[in-house]
């Protein structure tokens, strides 16, 4: 039922002038599905007070509760029975449901960002979301049919949780997939969680992405620590559930909309008040990263070929436009000693030759033991045209070995032949052990060129395809033949 919902609502929206684009239905989505699921947390909250002999006080005032502005309802008869359905004498329509929600629902939400208590509360994240958003549909009769249709959704069980998020997440994949850069917003899930696997965070260490787009990376960490409790059967208790709420899993994000829909995301898969920072990581200066800032584990997937001006290069030891070397500054900086990384970068990290690039690598290489370089192949992120590797590191020591593994699936990725998790077992089994295959092999940091540190992907296991030969090269080797040919021919003749 959910699905056809979430289908309804995006032929909504597609009739509508004010939303244009696969971005503008998933920010439209967000900001109504978030006001749905505060109602449905205030009500689970109100039920869990009375049942203590507590009183409740609503986060909202009454005036801007879902229950009285969006979906203000009535008891009536049905059947000999009794059900809710909407007043319409009550419910606004039209102008007067956009005037309400442009000029009183989103002021009186904006304010919670200065009266919270502090950043990790769900009153801030309430103030942060609606300072970032603004209510893009501009027909009030077609919010009211997208208000009406994500009333029939409900958060109040694990189960329609889990399915939201399922749901939601295939919009964020879509919205990828529509986007020039795919991998801006989507990271292929059967990728993050191959990546997780071979991390391995547990519950009680600190989870890191500073870079968190949609914060995918955080949500699966969740997933997987979640799931790790109860595969050792005994499930989680309540300190670990207030740790994994409240200490665990922080971000950052840039960009307003990634930020939004990274928060919604983290929400519908169990984080109440996801620890998210609305801010460009890169801003900070890496001098002034203390011990009390520091991470367990860092995994992110920073933004391919982004260029960052020279203010911002000065925060950093090693200079250089190139966005993703300044977050694997970032990243080996913020890792405390001992802490584990899984980070997505373009695979001509390895191999250029410009003196930041060499540097970079040196510092990696000195500063971290980079275990594990696992090669993807092109078509991995949808429309971001580029190939990728997942450097994997431990904080603390220097690198005595690399463990390569080139990802072969068998067939070309894109669109409809994704990543999938089977294609990533045998990585995952051999990276435990390191062990060797046709797919995996060892270089020694003392085997590499000392000057470039130059960490090229070149599988030794298989041969060398002959060079294709140009053209002119062909054309002049059929003449020689052919003048040979002849020669031979009038030789032939003369014995004749």
């Amino acid at each position: 039922m959910f699905e056809q919902t979430f289908k309804n609502i995006d032929d909504i929206l597609h009739k509508d002038a004010g939303c244009g684009s696969e971005l503008d239905y998933v920010e439209q989505t967000s900001w109504i599905l978030f006001l749905k699921y505060l109602d449905d947390l205030e009500k689970d909250r109100a039920t869990a007070a009375e049942l203590t002999g507590k009183t409740y006080s609503p986060i909202i005032d009454r005036d801007y509760q879902w229950t009285v502005w969006a979906m203000p309802k009535i008891s009536t008869s049905n059947g000999g029975g009794r059900s809710e359905v909407l007043d319409h004498h009550k419910a606004l329509t039209g102008d007067d449901l956009t005037d309400f929600v442009n000029n009183r629902l989103f002021p009186y939400l904006k304010k919670f960002k200065q009266s919270a208590e502090s950043a990790d509360t769900i009153e801030y994240k309430i103030g942060e979301i609606f300072s970032e958003l603004k209510n893009r549909i501009q027909s009030g009769y077609n919010l009211r049919e997208v208000i009406n249709r994500i009333d029939e959704l409900r958060f109040r069980t694990h189960a329609e949780k889990h399915e939201m998020s399922h749901l939601y997440e295939a919009k964020i994949q879509n919205m990828g997939n529509a986007g020039r850069n795919g991998g801006e917003y989507y990271t292929p899930r059967p990728l993050i969680r191959t990546i997780i696997q071979v991390v391995n965070p547990q519950i009680g260490q600190t989870v890191y992405d500073g870079a968190g787009g949609s914060m995918g990376f955080l949500c699966e960490s969740f997933n997987y620590m979640v799931a790790q409790a109860s595969a050792k059967g005994k499930g989680l208790s309540t300190k670990d559930w207030e740790t994994l709420q409240k200490r665990t899993f922080y971000g950052k994000e840039k960009k307003s909309l990634a930020y939004i829909i990274g928060i919604m995301n983290m929400i519908l898969h169990g984080v109440e008040a996801p620890n998210i920072i609305h801010t460009n990581t890169l801003a900070e200066n890496l001098a002034d990263i203390q011990e009390k800032d520091r991470y367990d584990v860092v995994l992110a997937n920073p933004p391919f070929g982004g260029k960052e001006r020279a203010e911002v290069q000065q925060n950093f030891p090693i200079k250089t436009g190139e966005t993703a070397s300044l977050f694997l500054q970032h990243f080996i900086k913020i890792l405390k000693a001992g802490g584990k990384a899984g980070v997505v970068i373009k695979n001509t990290f390895l191999s250029n030759t410009d003196n930041a690039t060499v540097a970079i690598r040196k510092t990696l290489l000195e500063n971290c033991n980079l275990h594990t370089v696992l090669d993807l192949p092109g078509g991995t992120f949808t429309g971001a045209g580029v190939k990728t590797v997942v450097l994997f590191f431990e904080k603390g020591k220097a690198t005595q070995k690399v463990w390569f593994y080139q990802l072969n699936p068998g067939r070309n990725l894109g669109k409809t032949n994704p990543l999938n998790e089977n294609d990533l077992a045998e990585f995952v089994s051999l990276s435990e052990t390191k062990g060797l295959s046709q797919n995996s092999w060892t270089v020694a940091i003392k085997d590499i060129d000392q000057s470039t540190f130059d960490l090229s992907v070149k599988n030794p296991n298989k041969k060398e395809e002959a060079a294709l030969r140009q053209p002119q090269a062909i054309l002049e080797e059929i003449k020689a033949l052919d003048e040979e040919s002849a020669e031979i021919l009038e030789s032939i003749k003369s014995l004749l």
